[in-house]
């Protein structure tokens, strides 16, 4: 080998060395960061909020999820159908109001059962 091409190779071998020292490890402080930093960033789809709102509902003591309908548009929560008393329609809106990517919620068409407990 010509003594060009051995300090060449010497070099490029502390490059690389150099190089993958200052990749992050994996699961590090740093890559932890920078993930919750993208996931902040990210726009939550209207389907992603309407699923998670359902099943919010659906895991919620105290609100009949089966009943109550979702709809969302442009972060924007409409919840309709019956429920059994008030205190279920307030306990949705809040239930809706807690997902991440809410921007409002429309309870105006979710009514109390007639004969039902206000």
């Amino acid at each position: 080998m010509k003594p060009t091409t051995i300090v060449a190779c010497a070099l490029l071998g502390s490059s690389l060395s150099f190089a993958v020292a200052a990749v992050p490890r994996e699961g590090g402080p740093q890559q932890a960061q920078q993930m919750e930093q993208e996931e902040s960033v990210q726009p939550v789809s209207d389907s992603w909020i309407t699923t998670k709102v359902k099943t919010e509902l659906m895991a919620a003591r105290g609100v009949s999820g089966v009943e109550v309908k979702v709809e969302t548009v442009n972060g924007q929560v409409k919840l309709s159908g019956e429920v059994d008393s008030q205190e279920q329609s307030d306990r949705a809106v809040a239930v809706a109001r807690s997902v991440k990517g809410v921007k409002d919620v429309d309870a105006s068409a979710l009514t109390v059962k007639p004969g039902a407990a206000r």
